[in-house]
This record gives C-alpha cells, sequence and structure tokens, in this order.
C-alpha cells in the first residue's frame, strides 16, 4: 500500500529501521533545540503531512529506547491520525524522568504505525451476554 506524504523538515522520510518494523520512526523539525524539563510536555513539529486512504488510521506511540533511557514517552499514546487530517502531524512528548532532556532537530522522537479499522453501527439494547470473566477488569487474573 502508497501512502502520500508531504515532507517541509529537511530530515529524511520516515522508515522502518529493520526488515520486520511494524513502526516507522519519525523525527523532530526544529529550528533550535528544544529542553524537555521534567514533568514538562511540549508539542514537537515533524514537518510531515499524510494523506491515508479510507480505512486506515496512523497510530503514533513512543519509542521503547527514549522510554527505558530517558523517561520520554508520548503523552497520549497511541495516538490517532484519522484518514482525513491534512495538517502537520506534531508529537506531545512528556518528561517522566527528574533529569532535563534536550531534544535536537532531526531526532526520531516516536514510532508511527498504519492500521487498518473499521467503524461500526452500535446497536442499543437492554443486555449484553454474559461471559466466564463478566465485569472482571484490571487484575482480575491475579498479579502474577
Amino acid at each position: 500500500m502508497q501512502v502520500k506524504i508531504v515532507n517541509v523538515s529537511n530530515n529524511e522520510l520516515p522508515a522502518y529501521k529493520t526488515k520486520y518494523s511494524a513502526g516507522l520512526d519519525l523525527r523532530a523539525n526544529l529550528k533550535e533545540s528544544v529542553i524537555l524539563k521534567p514533568l514538562e510536555r511540549k508539542l514537537i513539529s515533524t514537518g510531515l503531512f499524510i494523506e491515508l486512504p479510507e480505512g486506515y488510521e496512523a497510530q503514533i506511540r513512543p519509542r521503547s529506547g527514549m522510554a527505558l533511557k530517558h523517561g520520554i514517552t508520548v503523552l497520549n499514546t497511541p495516538g490517532t491520525i484519522d484518514a482525513d487530517y491534512r495538517g502537520e502531524i506534531g508529537i506531545i512528548l512528556v518528561n517522566l524522568s527528574n533529569e532535563n532532556f534536550e531534544i535536537n532537530n532531526g531526532d526520531r522522537i516516536c514510532q508511527m504505525i498504519i492500521a487498518k479499522y473499521q467503524q461500526v453501527d452500535l446497536v442499543k439494547v437492554d443486555i449484553i451476554n454474559e461471559t466466564e470473566r463478566g465485569a472482571g477488569g484490571f487484575g482480575h487474573t491475579g498479579i502474577n
């Protein structure tokens, strides 16, 4: 499948880093470095605009290395870019560490996954079928 992309940054196009990668790495498009202070969040420009086909979305997810090594993550994970959105892709990064973190132009800041979805028709009813799990939610199967 081909996806049209406009790149107004000086960075290379997003790319899969390995043969079986699911995510395309997106890069920061900055005129000057940005410092993210502890617990601070900022919208980071990418300089990218995409045209997704109907029935597809782009999901924005953190880079695991940045999260583990530096405590930097995408705040609204996963972020969704709808097929009819034509604005610039912006990434909300947050610093969950105790140290300042510097973001420079061209730094890989997140991953973008293109995924198929299907819209549904909701049907209002009075009851739904029971299952063995029922209403068991967070931790219902135990901690270990």
